[in-house]
């Protein structure tokens, strides 16, 4: 740290923390207090005019879900009741890739969820992994930054990547599972989709519950090696193409709805932190239960209305769904309704694509763009019959912490360790095939002429700490000792 500058706000205010939020003690929710994390955020939300500044490069399609098993003991929620049929729009993407380009590079993939149910919209924003890079939300515009381009050359850079990752052992499970073949899937309807995030469930009697939402493919998993995707950048939207292709023919895709539940009280002491987006529950603790089904039937009739002025945010929440403590879904509650004020405007949720199927009683009126034409009063309270919160609705949601105000890591629980998961997935889940393929995927991307040395030793130390064989194999194949 030796003669290096203080990072410092857009104010030129030295800034309290580069890496932790503010927070109600190690494990409670954010606070808005917190302007350095708001002003990060809001700022990067601002970079790019008018794409995404992440998941800009996508496809979508409309379909229903159908809930086949009764979860009213641990959710009153109305989409998820037994029997009910909810139509949806799904909207698949590449993170890092701007507009244009190729379906087959190596990153996650977006898995955002619209419901139009009859309480309102509620967006399950997720990936194709249930796993993330970073746990606190002060890292993500950085993170982003490190696998975008570069200012100097406007080039990505590998080097500059293995920087942040080698730096930030908390991204070890999913580089992992980035590195793997499933890092490139052979289409988005051969891969599963995660809500990644820990949610709070609570049923109609106030009990709550910890909920981890997993959608499995019914196609089957299929990915492509490098060099099946390398053969494939001849056509940079290749998924975009199958997705639209199998459901013109009627071949409509299919995912199970699964769910894993822990009981509200066990999150205190359970072996890994349940919030930390880094960390999976095992599924020997809590194994998923399948509660229905959904299937995409029908494509975009436009694809910029539908697709690109989509805007999912996590903060579209129905009664019987809440927010966890994850530090990351409590940053993105903030980041993704602001991200669409500005690239599509303060009256995005007029649009037809984003407008919920049920009635909108707001108080928010005029604006740009608006074409919804509010009826006084247009404030509260009034004593003219304008319309009125029932907070019974939202009985159950509200759970009690407690701590200091302070900057800090999550609390270690028992088994908390950056590489213990991925170290499982390598040693219990994949096959000698899967692991020869992990090895040479990290080897031709550290490979890049843009890595220096003395980063490709970071690299082998990374993975070192993972498995010595799997540090071995790769330190063999970057021709290091």
């Amino acid at each position: 740290m030796t003669n290096r500058p203080i990072s410092t706000d857009d104010a030129g205010i030295p800034a309290p923390s580069d890496e932790h939020s503010l927070s109600v003690g190690p494990n409670g929710p954010l606070l808005m207090q917190d302007h350095y994390l708001i002003q990060k955020m809001a700022h990067f939300n601002r970079e790019r005019v008018p794409e995404r500044v992440v998941h800009a490069k996508g496809g979508g399609a409309h379909g229903v879900m159908r809930i086949t098993e009764d979860v009213s003991q641990f959710t009153k929620a109305g989409l998820f009741q037994k029997g009910k049929e909810t139509p949806l729009f799904l909207r698949f993407s590449t993170v890092a890739g701007e507009l244009g380009s190729p379906d087959t590079a190596r990153d996650p993939r977006g898995f955002a969820i619209k419901f139009y149910t009859e309480e309102g919209n509620y967006d399950l924003v997720g990936n194709n992994t249930p796993i993330f890079f970073i746990r606190d939300p002060q890292k993500f515009s950085d993170f982003i930054h490190s696998q975008k381009r570069r200012a100097d050359n406007h080039l990505r850079d590998n080097n500059m990547q293995w920087d942040f990752w080698t730096l930030s052992p908390e991204s070890a499970h999913q580089v992992t599972f980035l590195m793997t073949d499933r890092g490139i899937p052979a289409s988005w309807r051969h891969m599963h989709g995660f809500g990644s995030h820990t949610f709070l469930w609570y049923n109609a009697g106030g009990q709550k519950f910890w909920v981890k939402y997993h959608f499995r493919t019914e196609q089957g998993i299929k990915n492509y090696t490098g060099e099946e995707a390398a053969a494939l950048l001849v056509d940079p939207d290749h998924h975009i193409r199958d997705l639209h292709t199998a459901i013109e023919a009627g071949d409509h895709p299919s995912w199970k709805v699964n769910v894993q539940i822990m009981p509200f009280e066990a999150a205190a002491d359970y072996r890994f932190n349940p919030f930390d987006l880094t960390k999976v529950w095992p599924h020997e603790d809590y194994p998923e239960i399948t509660i229905g089904r959904f299937t995409l039937n029908r494509n975009p009739r436009n694809y910029f209305a539908e697709v690109e002025q989509a805007g999912f945010e996590p903060s579209n929440l129905v009664p019987g769904i809440g927010a966890s403590p994850d530090k990351m879904l409590q940053g993105r509650l903030f980041s993704y309704p602001d991200t669409h004020r500005y690239r599509i405007g303060p009256n995005y949720l007029q649009l037809p694509i984003n407008q919920p199927r049920a009635a909108v009683d707001s108080y928010n009126f005029d604006g740009p763009m608006t074409f919804r034409n509010s009826q006084d009063p247009v404030y509260a309270p009034n004593s003219v019959n304008g319309p009125a919160a029932d907070p019974a609705l939202y009985e159950g949601e509200n759970y009690q912490v407690a701590g200091e105000i302070i900057r800090s890591a999550y609390t270690k629980h028992a088994e908390d360790d950056d590489y213990v998961q991925p170290r499982a997935l390598w040693e219990n889940v994949l096959s000698d095939t899967d692991r020869a393929h992990l090895v040479s995927n990290i080897v031709g991307h550290a490979s890049a002429p843009e890595v220096t040395s003395e980063m490709k030793q970071r690299v082998v130390e990374y993975w070192n700490n993972i498995h010595k064989d799997l540090g071995q194999g790769v330190s063999h194949g970057l021709g290091l000792s």
